[in-house]
């Protein structure tokens, strides 16, 4: 099966590293509160995580530390310890699959996102690049699995020949050897999508604001235009039928707001059945058995993520599992070929996650590994969604985390708005929010407009509005604390990264009075030299972020009156700004900037720069650094005076 595992934090155009209408807990503390968590134990890496299995379902992988650097380790069934996969200093692995007896996965150096494809043996003896290792981003496009002739081959996309565009080859990762497999030099296309059996069929690229998709029927076949939308609009192939004929296509034209997932006639052109759509949010998401050749279930996430299941097997299969797991969120996001041993995510918003292996042949379920066994839940505080209005009517949905064992009242608060800003908070574990709520601070996220999962209305509602009607509804968030009497208005930080960071320059140039003090984490702080400085593959979007954002020259007075370096004279709260050096969406020229001038203002600001990290601090030990400087840095300037503890 194609499964789902729960995302954590979302991404975004600038995302850093993460609604219904319940309203704020109970005012009155029903227990103490907890002791002091070592800020480490929140941010360490974790004992274990990523498991999965082999495709024979003999053996299963994982992640884990070493070295203060996350590595692969595999393990036979039954066994009880481990052989190290990889041994890598430099950087944490990231993603990884299995394809045959290798391993294969990707990381980069120093930040900087430009990914290197590695394949391993389980034994790792051999270990290769299959990509080059400086200047050059390179990804998986297909894993070609169970596909009779490429056992040992996956196909892989890079920018190598042209920056801005990503062409695709066929490795053989066994070897190392590979090949292009279109020569795309007159099309450059950007985006590829195989059918079942490992051909390309289709190809997409923008010209600024369109979005094209191309079609084939064979690869003997040229590309010709099949799909013109305009950037507004959604309509995005997840994969094609099983017997290759047509598509499933998460879109919503024809008038609809939320997207839904369908069934789409090629020959046609349009949709000839709709399998999930919700009247509040987009439905983004279908998986299906490889096995069984049939849809499993449709996913979307509303305040929490949420499934639909579609076939018999699946639902007999999470009903099986549901009673062991009561309080808990489930999903079952791996599984052998045969599809009799699965691996199980658990977790919610005070567990970060139980990593569990289901052998379904002897209904035998087994703990493999918590990801963070340090960590006491029954410490940790819950992630309540909540809703409020805006200026301008518009619902705005987020999440209210209040500190254990303090009365809601009076609180100090940190306001905490995403990253994207195309993104969105979703209800989870997030260790950021926890180390605040157990220093009895507050925390209010809010899905801002522009947030996704929430429309296509929801999101246009954002363009050109950056420092506007998208900082006014975070704004209209705290005076909603405020007006609930959740807040001390006198002790109210702001603290975001990516979007985020932007958003806290914002708050603290735009509505000066409102903050106590500021984390900006890698946030833009020119509009201008933002827009100059982005990564070259995201130069064929420029257009499109032009209608966004704003257009440099046509838009110059609304990108100055929102960019915060402008006015920095307005501010008056201490600022805390850290930044990664190699930072390929955000240069570090936009922190450097507000620094200099506030520097120049005798304003108070410290800075934080770490050379080894891009857009957001990845290593451990600078994770320690940031965090514990923050964590310093709040307390100085919002404390948390002692709360007594009601009832």
């Amino acid at each position: 099966m194609r499964h789902h595992l729960p995302a954590g934090l979302c991404a975004g155009l600038l995302l850093a590293s993460c609604g219904g209408g319940e309203q704020p807990a109970t005012r009155t503390a029903t227990k103490a509160p907890p002791p002091v968590i070592d800020m480490k134990l929140f941010f360490k890496n974790p004992e274990k995580a990523g498991f999965q299995i082999s495709p024979d379902g003999n053996f299963f992988s994982y992640r884990a530390p070493w070295k203060n650097r996350m590595n692969l380790f595999v393990q036979r069934v039954g066994d009880s310890t481990a052989l190290q996969v990889t041994h890598d200093t430099v950087r944490d692995i990231g993603g990884y699959f299995w394809k045959g007896d290798r391993l294969v996965y990707s990381r980069d150096i120093n930040g900087d996102e430009n990914y290197i494809v590695f394949s391993a043996s389980i034994d790792g003896k051999d270990i290769k690049a299959l990509t080059p290792e400086k200047g050059v981003r390179a990804g998986t496009l297909d894993r070609l699995h169970n596909i009779p002739g490429m056992e040992t081959k996956v196909m892989l996309q890079m920018n190598q020949r042209n920056p801005q565009v990503f062409d695709p080859y066929l490795c053989d990762i066994a070897t190392g050897e590979i090949k292009p497999l279109y020569d795309n030099s007159k099309d450059n296309f950007e985006g590829w999508i195989t059918d079942h059996n490992g051909v390309i069929r289709m190809a997409t690229k923008t010209d600024g604001t369109d979005q094209v998709v191309y079609y084939r029927a064979s690869e003997k076949e040229p590309f010709t235009e099949y799909m013109r939308t305009g950037f507004k609009d959604s309509w995005s192939p997840l994969f094609f039928t099983f017997d290759n004929a047509n598509l499933y296509v998460s879109h919503n034209l024809n008038g609809r707001d939320k997207t839904a997932v369908v069934e789409w006639d090629l020959a046609a052109k349009k949709e000839t059945r709709l399998i999930h759509e919700e009247q509040d949010y987009d439905v983004y998401g279908l998986e299906y058995s490889d096995k069984r050749k049939v849809l499993t279930m449709a996913t979307w996430t509303g305040w929490k993520q949420e499934r639909r299941i579609l076939d018999p097997e699946t639902k007999a299969l999470y009903d099986k599992l549901a009673p062991k797991f009561e309080g808990y969120d489930h999903w079952i996001y791996g599984e052998s070929d045969d599809e009799t041993k699965f691996m199980v995510w658990v977790g919610n918003d005070r567990q970060p996650g139980r990593y569990y292996f289901y052998d379904a042949n002897i209904d035998k379920l087994e703990l493999m590994a918590e990801s963070r066994p340090w960590i006491d839940e029954e410490q940790l505080a819950e992630m309540k969604p909540i809703s409020y209005t805006s200026r301008d009517g518009l619902t705005i949905h987020g999440y209210l985390t209040l500190p254990v064992g303090r009365e809601a009242k009076g609180l100090p608060v940190v306001i905490n708005p995403h990253g994207g800003p195309w993104a969105r908070d979703e209800w989870g574990f997030n260790p950021e929010v926890q180390l605040l709520a157990n220093r009895g601070y507050a925390v209010l996220q809010m899905n801002f407009r522009g947030s996704t999962g929430y429309g296509r209305a929801f999101w246009e509602k954002s363009f050109k509005q950056w420092g506007k009607t998208m900082q006014d509804d975070i704004t209209d968030g705290v005076e909603w604390l405020k007006d609930q009497g959740i807040a001390d208005s006198s002790r109210i930080a702001i603290y975001g990264g990516s979007y985020g960071g932007y958003a806290t320059l914002a708050g603290i140039t735009f509505t000066p009075d409102l903050y106590a003090c500021a984390v900006d984490y890698v946030g833009v702080s020119n509009m201008f030299t933002f827009m100059n400085t982005v990564p070259p593959y995201w130069e064929p979007f420029k257009k499109m972020m032009y209608e966004m954002v704003g257009d440099p020259k046509a838009d110059s007075l609304l990108l100055r009156e929102a960019s915060p370096v402008f006015f920095v004279d307005r501010i008056k709260c201490p600022l805390f700004i850290a930044q990664g050096a190699t930072d390929p969406r955000v240069n570090k020229a936009e922190s450097d900037q507000v620094v200099e001038a506030l520097k120049a203002r005798g304003v108070e600001v410290e800075y934080l720069v770490k050379e080894n990290e891009g857009h957001g601090f990845h290593n451990e030990e600078n994770r320690f650094e940031f965090y514990g400087a923050m964590e310093k840095f709040l307390e100085q300037h919002i404390g948390t005076k002692p709360a007594p503890v009601k009832g």
